[in-house]
């Protein structure tokens, strides 16, 4: 029962993860394994995360459209370096139809090769530029170890490709679109995340230049949340893919990718929620508002469930997502704690009081207890649950940033880096090192270099690894 107690989150972080997945109804275990089967209050928050995005890139002039599931493998052993990178990851097609394939088709597990083989035939001058395409599908990658939503053998994305005449443009691109997730991030999912460049070492197979978002979950590990590529012209020159120019001379393109996928309704999940259950953003709750009518007989029901009805109609009318419990045989009590384990951002208790005094109660999701539960007029209470959405918003937001600043610790050497990786937090400083001496640390403390910030102190420093002189301060944490 969703009601039933977790495991605390101090306790073991990983099992309350999964306890809340289910129990908050998120999802269920699948017979195949590694894949997920998401449930429609799941696939709500979903589509939410996804209509939030889906806004941003059309309003910023992409299209969506569609390429097929199945990839030939000459395609991705094109680009040497995205084939290597992806090969342990791949799942084959050799058999079809009770034949044997002339070349095996791979599941697609990322479209660059077969959007770029469409983009040579569809580009032809500097006038077909730039193109912007964006894809919503699903994609496979033979995991060892999954994790519903973070890490599954399938899942669901978005996949932006786009071609362009120059660097310069390919790379304004590639940073408008992680600009665009860190505003959905924080705007909408309630997440401060944390902008910068991947190191060569945890960049894109294929890419030029990879930026991220990192943010920060409630164990105090980072989640790469969505990224963006800077491809340069590898794929344009593996595929073949040029234009005519101004002066009429045959030009390489440059391209880009980025996505986000179903990882991020993990990060919601981690970054928000507590030992009660889901707290779910107001701007991406599949119900903004759950109502709870109380009474203990017929008498007064019907004066109850007037009110309910009347509630409904003026929250429906503001453009709110409501639900009605109605469910018998279930004490109050037991819808409250449901409703918490489901991150509803506000509860509506209306009861035979409420009614005589033409109040109800609403209880905030995002501050526990009696300090969260507030008694108001029914009079103009869609104006009211409006300015309490937006205020729980924003606490949201706050409480994150909060708690994320306070775990990131600024070090001069390796002892103090150390030191913070252990218990558990970022670790800052300044960077010089190789990607050998990236491998030693990961294989030392199991942490990464999450990114270079591009908010950067400025000036020179030394390296926390090498004692060399350093330009860029970079982040290292564990993650997911």
């Amino acid at each position: 029962m969703a009601s039933q107690a977790v495991v605390p989150q101090s306790e073991d972080f990983s099992r309350w993860y999964n306890d809340i997945v289910y129990r908050a109804d998120l999802a269920a275990q699948s017979p195949v394994r590694g894949c997920l089967i998401i449930k429609p209050y799941g696939y709500e928050l979903w589509e939410a995360i996804k209509g939030g995005l889906d806004r941003r890139f059309k309003a910023t002039g992409h299209q969506n459209a569609y390429f097929p599931l199945f990839i030939p493998e000459s395609f991705l052993k094109r680009e040497a370096e995205h084939v290597e990178g992806f090969s342990p990851e791949l799942a084959v097609v050799t058999i079809a139809g009770g034949k044997q394939l002339e070349e095996p088709l791979v599941v697609r597990p990322t479209s660059e090769t077969i959007i770029m083989e469409a983009f040579k035939e569809w580009i032809q001058s500097y006038r077909d530029l730039p193109l912007l395409m964006n894809q919503w599908a699903n994609v496979v990658r033979w995991e060892m170890r999954t994790r519903p939503f973070l890490r599954t053998t399938e899942f669901l994305w978005q996949e932006g490709h786009t071609a362009h005449a120059t660097y310069d443009e390919a790379e304004a691109e590639t940073r408008q679109m992680l600009d665009i997730y860190a505003d959905f991030a924080v705007n909408d999912a309630a997440i401060p995340v944390v902008t910068g460049r991947k190191s060569d070492r945890e960049k894109f197979a294929g890419a030029l230049h990879t930026y991220t978002i990192e943010a920060m979950m409630g164990d105090k590990k980072a989640l790469q949340s969505g990224t963006s590529h800077n491809l340069g012209q590898n794929f344009a020159k593996a595929f073949d893919i040029k234009y005519l120019d101004t002066s009429n001379e045959l030009q390489y393109c440059w391209t880009t990718s980025w996505g986000v996928s179903t990882r991020m309704v993990g990060a919601v999940v981690m970054a928000h929620g507590d030992d009660k259950g889901l707290r779910l953003p107001p701007k991406l709750a599949p119900y903004q508002v759950v109502i709870v009518p109380i009474f203990r007989n017929e008498a007064e029901q019907a004066p109850v469930m007037e009110v309910v009805a009347r509630m409904k109609m003026e929250l429906i009318a503001a453009g709110i997502r409501i639900h009605i419990d109605n469910r018998d045989g279930l004490t109050p009590g037991f819808k409250y704690n449901d409703w918490e384990m489901r991150g509803v951002p506000v509860r509506m208790e209306i009861g035979p009081k409420d009614v005589e005094k033409g109040s109800v109660a609403l209880a905030r999701r995002d501050i526990p207890g009696k300090e969260g539960k507030q008694f108001v007029p029914q009079e103009n209470i869609a104006i009211r649950v409006q300015d309490l959405l937006v205020e729980i918003q924003a606490n949201m937001l706050a409480q994150a940033t909060v708690f994320r600043d306070a775990n990131i610790h600024d070090v001069t050497n390796y002892d103090e880096l150390r030191e913070v990786v252990l218990a558990g937090g970022w670790a800052r400083g300044w960077w010089a090192g190789s990607g050998e001496d990236e491998a030693r640390i990961k294989d030392d403390l199991a942490a990464t270099i999450r990114c270079f910030p591009f908010d950067q102190p400025g000036g020179n420093g030394v390296c926390l690894f090498t004692g060399q002189p350093a330009n860029q301060v970079a982040i290292f944490a564990r993650a997911y």
